[in-house]
């Protein structure tokens, strides 16, 4: 990357290449593979979730067990989002299930025997007595097409909330309860589709002062396209300096947008969620043309393995992928496992998928 972007984060646990896609371990793992197989797809970093593991396996288990990088044997970096979003689906979903006030979220979730509560206090205490190397600020996520008055009520939220993140953050700083070397912490800027918000709001974060900053709320539109606009204007608000994170902007095509935009760490499930339901990520015979006008998808293909089409397919998934899957197995034998309902064919389509995500940040940081 050229400029005044930083080629690298530099983190407790690594330095983290930029730009990087970290995959969704939300409960200390990247679903149908273990440690050794993200770290073989050339995954430099990992997110884990706080809403999530404060309920499963629990905090006081996360600390016998030394902390998510020995418990997940994860040796790289992990960003823990502040589980916000988490909550903002699951009560936008069933209000009944939970709330959202000034102090925070509380949330019951269905089956939960207890009620759980998310403050920025103990939003930042968890992450950091998890080992986390990047800690998210809590933020009140909405969707880019809520009206004005929700939209207005999140960015106060969200800014009263970060400067409680950050105070929280420096008393356990000063009190030496951390590492030698501190986690970073990114506060997110919310304001839906109004630039006059997100200016407001990221303005005020600014002030605040952090060591990185990430896009909040959704990153799609109604009809599933980029806010490409919202995403240009928030990148031209924050300083390059400052490393920017695309939360669940996952899609291969509209990470190469964000990308071009200046946007350096993404995290989704997309991919290995994807890769499960038979959905595997190809080059389309053409490298990459990250543009910072609009997403470019002349270079991306789906493989549909679940196809009838593939059944005697002997060709790998990818001609010249260099993953463990397309080095010993065919489409056809892939195909067969799928159907088969074979728990290897998860594994061996999320390598896929991982290693095709790691080759694309591996060509952006080529590339930019």
């Amino acid at each position: 990357m050229t400029g005044s972007l930083r080629p690298v984060i530099d983190l407790p646990h690594g330095a983290l290449p930029l730009p990087a896609f970290l995959p969704d371990a939300t409960l200390g793992v990247v679903r149908a593979v273990d440690s050794a197989d993200v770290e073989a797809a050339g995954i430099d970093a990992l997110v884990m979730n706080t809403f999530h593991l404060m309920q499963q396996p629990g905090t006081s288990t996360i600390q016998a067990l030394g902390g998510l990088h020995t418990m997940a044997g994860w040796r790289g970096p992990i960003l823990t989002d502040s589980g916000g979003f988490q909550a903002y689906s699951l009560i936008r979903e069933q209000p009944k299930l939970g709330s959202l006030t000034d102090n925070g979220i509380v949330v019951r979730p269905e089956g939960a025997e207890r009620k759980f509560q998310l403050t920025p206090e103990k939003c930042v205490q968890l992450q950091m007595s998890y080992g986390a190397d990047i800690v998210m600020c809590l933020d009140d996520c909405t969707h880019v097409d809520d009206p004005m008055d929700v939209q207005e009520l999140s960015v106060r939220r969200t800014l009263a909330w970060a400067k409680r993140c950050r105070t929280e953050f420096d008393h356990l700083c000063a009190q030496k309860k951390t590492p030698d070397r501190r986690p970073l912490l990114f506060a997110v800027v919310q304001g839906g589709g109004s630039p006059a918000l997100r200016t407001r709001c990221a303005e005020a974060l600014l002030e605040i002062g952090f060591d990185g900053y990430g896009y909040g709320g959704w990153p799609l539109d109604a009809q599933g396209n980029l806010v490409h606009d919202m995403l240009a204007l928030t990148r031209s608000l924050i300083p390059p300096a400052y490393p920017l994170h695309g939360l669940g902007i996952g899609h291969p095509v509209n990470i190469a947008a964000a990308a071009a935009l200046g946007y350096q760490t993404f995290d989704s499930a997309l991919p290995t969620r994807d890769a499960r339901r038979g959905r595997l990520y190809t080059f389309a015979g053409a490298a990459p043309r990250p543009s910072p006008l609009a997403p470019d998808k002349s270079w991306f293909r789906f493989v549909y393995i679940t196809d009838d089409k593939y059944i005697k397919d002997a060709r790998p998934v990818e001609e010249g992928c260099d993953c463990l899957t397309c080095r010993r197995y065919s489409r056809g034998y892939l195909r067969h496992l799928y159907r088969a309902n074979e728990a290897a064919f998860q594994r061996l389509a999320t390598i896929h998928n991982l290693r095709f995500m790691a080759r694309l940040m591996e060509h952006l940081r080529q590339s930019l």
